[in-house]
């Protein structure tokens, strides 16, 4: 087991890591609209919010030397569903070939506040 820490997104604000690579698997934790050069949340712009979620998704995907084209699965929660429809645009921006496997939940509440967010699993580099 390998615990992936970055500072390319935001810090872990309770008990967990970023990610964890087990075997041939990389575990990232949900990503919220946390700015991780200021600690600032991105908010007012479900758009915005959700590339800022992707965008930490990214460098958490990077420092285990992975890419968005090696997730298999993610997970999106989300505050309001009338949020899909943009939510939905963004997310595919960052999957423009192999798109994968994902689940889409209404949630009461999310960490800070947040209206987006989401985790991935994606298949590790050894």
């Amino acid at each position: 087991m390998k615990i992936i820490a970055t500072d390319q997104a935001p810090a872990a604000i309770g008990p967990y890591s970023q990610a964890v690579q087990a075997g041939g698997l990389l575990f990232c934790s949900g990503q919220i609209p946390l700015d991780p050069a200021t600690g600032e949340l991105v908010s007012g712009d479900i758009g915005l919010e959700t590339r800022r979620v992707m965008e930490n998704l990214r460098g958490v995907l990077t420092a285990a030397g992975c890419g968005f084209d090696q997730v298999v699965r993610t997970t999106i929660y989300l505050v309001d569903m009338a949020d899909f429809p943009v939510v939905n645009e963004v997310y595919g921006d960052y999957f423009p070939a192999a798109k994968p496997a994902r689940a889409t939940v209404a949630v009461a509440a999310l960490p800070k506040g947040v209206r987006v967010e989401i985790d991935a699993v994606a298949v590790a580099k050894n």
